[in-house]
């Protein structure tokens, strides 16, 4: 429901903000005050084409804001899509600037103006003399038709999601079959090529984490070579002269050693150079280069290349090779057991279409029960809406399948006796259709399809009980959601919860618009107005009153 709309800079309105409520909204006004300009701003919230034109004069840019109270499942399901919360009711805003930029945001969150649009589109309807959404379009008549069904039709609810199930698991069947079909027309012709790849990877039988522990080993190996030339470089070092420095240490001690005098003097000396060349010949001992197996590093090269080699081939990582191998070795499986999975697969899809023809059809049967009922509610309100000559007739024909099963559905429409009946939006005036789908929703209140609704001048060319009669249909549709309707009626005026007036003032040689919700006396001065025109008489205060007693 609509709760607010509040409209900056559009045309004569420099700023208004309005309040509207559950039930009938009507507003008035003399022509010209704005009222189309009204219609223009909540038009912008909800998505329609912007245009500069609709900026008042003097000013840069222009915006509108439409609060929402809730939410429909349509709604929730395009706003999830891009994370919006929308738990706490929806607010549409719309910004435009005289370089005609447009910019969009639902609940703050910024969205291109398609998808404010979808929103708008699902949570207003608009109907008027050239405005006329949702049920002129005929992608939403099999939904409209299965809405109203599913409220007065025992068991279409449950038939249409058993129709929905099995058309996915059939349509599940179909795309298996069909992938199948194309995997086997394709690998046939490249079975030879299959089998030896995966007689080839049998064969590597590479394994997950191979090909780093390899590298590893490899790297090590290639390591420990290097060094070996460094210690034998060491060693070399050590072994200068061809005398080890160990054994020149010795030698030297040695010497020493022969000197006559007692104590010798260089006892300490001497024991030291034991000591020294003792640590010289361990460190020695421990620079030995480690042995190394060529074949063993030649082996490990070996089977790093192929394991990599093979990577590149299948465009996989190494570590991925045992699921290629696995999933090469299940399409060989296939393409040799061709025949018996192409039968299977077939039964099972053959088996779901039968399920779900048999689905399809008992609801094709309940649709065209409901498509009469419907035709014989909507045939009871089109005389007091001044279409007694009008027929109406939902048309069912076969179609290809579908989750909602094998029908396409034509809402039809005859205004003068002996002519065709012709799709909807083709055969009615502005104001004949406008009424007529005052019916339609009439019909449909209370059928799930949560709407705010706007009427534009429905009674354009009609008084009196015709338009009595809007106003109370309008009445009744607003009761089980919320309608927002413009008008010149005083009949139709009579029937609203809340009443609000459009006015024009001139001031500063600037001409404004302006919205008030307007109470008793001034309610019953304006429907006057309406009645009398300009000058307002008693007789027409007299009217103005039986008007809103005889409505309430």
């Amino acid at each position: 429901m609509l709760i607010g709309l509040n409209i900056s800079n559009i045309v004569l309105i420099e700023r208004l903000n309005l309040e509207f409520g559950r039930g009938l909204n009507v507003l008035t006004g003399e022509t010209g005050a704005g009222k189309s300009i009204l219609m223009d701003a909540l038009s912008l919230a909800l998505g329609a084409r912007s245009d500069t034109g609709l900026i008042r004069h003097g000013c840069d840019m222009a915006s509108v804001t439409a609060e929402f109270d809730s939410a429909n499942a349509t709604v929730c399901d395009v706003l999830r899509e891009f994370d919006i919360d929308c738990a706490d009711g929806v607010i549409l805003r719309r910004t435009l600037s005289l370089d005609g930029k447009s910019r969009a945001w639902i609940n703050d969150t910024p969205v291109s103006v398609k998808t404010l649009k979808a929103v708008g589109d699902a949570l207003v309807e608009i109907h008027g003399q050239f405005a006329n959404h949702t049920l002129l379009n005929q992608g939403a008549h099999r939904p409209t038709l299965d809405l109203f069904a599913v409220g007065n039709i025992n068991g279409f609810d449950e038939l249409l999601t058993s129709t929905r199930d099995a058309y996915r698991e059939y349509h599940d069947a179909e795309r298996r079959l069909s992938e199948l079909s194309d995997m086997l027309s394709r690998a046939e012709s490249e079975r030879e090529f299959l089998a030896h790849n995966v007689a080839e990877l049998q064969k590597l039988n590479p394994q997950p984490g191979e090909e780093e522990e390899l590298s590893a080993k490899r790297a090590a190996m290639m390591n420990a070579e290097k060094n070996a030339a460094i210690l034998g470089e060491a060693l070399d070092a050590l072994n200068a002269r061809g005398n080890s420095l160990d054994a020149q240490i010795f030698n030297v001690a040695h010497i020493l050693q022969r000197i006559k005098s007692e104590p010798n003097p260089y006892s300490g000396q001497i024991d030291k150079l034991y000591s020294a060349a003792e640590m010289i010949s361990d460190v020695m001992g421990a620079l030995e280069p480690e042995t190394m197996d060529v074949d063993d590093m030649d082996a490990i090269e070996e089977r790093l290349f192929a394991i990599r080699a093979a990577a590149r081939k299948h465009r996989v990582p190494a570590d991925e090779l045992p699921q290629k191998l696995r999933e090469m070795s299940a399409q060989l499986e296939v393409i040799d057991n061709s025949d018996a999975e192409l039968k299977r697969v077939k039964a099972l899809r053959d088996n779901a279409f039968d399920k779900f023809k048999t689905c399809a059809t008992e609801l094709s049967g309940l649709r065209k029960l409901a498509a009469t009922k419907m035709r014989e509610c909507i045939l009871t309100e089109l005389p007091d809406l001044k279409l007694g000559s009008a027929d109406f007739m939902v048309e069912c024909v076969e179609c290809a399948p579908s989750s909602s099963g094998l029908d396409e559905v034509t809402f039809m429409i005859k205004t003068n006796p002996g002519s065709p009946f012709a799709p909807l939006h083709r055969a009615a005036s502005g104001g004949e259709l406008a009424r007529l789908m005052l019916a339609l929703r009439v019909v449909l209140a209370g059928s799930g399809d949560m709407h705010s609704f706007v009427f534009d001048e429905i009674d354009t060319g009609i008084s009196g009980a015709t338009a009595s009669a809007v106003g109370a249909r309008l009445n009744r549709l607003a009761s089980e959601s919320q309608a927002l309707v413009i008008t010149h009626s005083a009949q139709v005026a009579g029937f609203a919860d809340r009443h609000f007036k459009i006015s024009k003032s001139v001031a500063d040689n600037k001409t404004t618009t302006s919205v008030t919700e307007i109470v008793d006396a001034d309610r019953i001065n304006e429907i006057a107005r309406i009645i009398s025109g300009a000058e307002i008489t008693p007789e027409s205060i007299t009217m103005a009153k039986t008007l809103i007693k005889d409505n309430l």
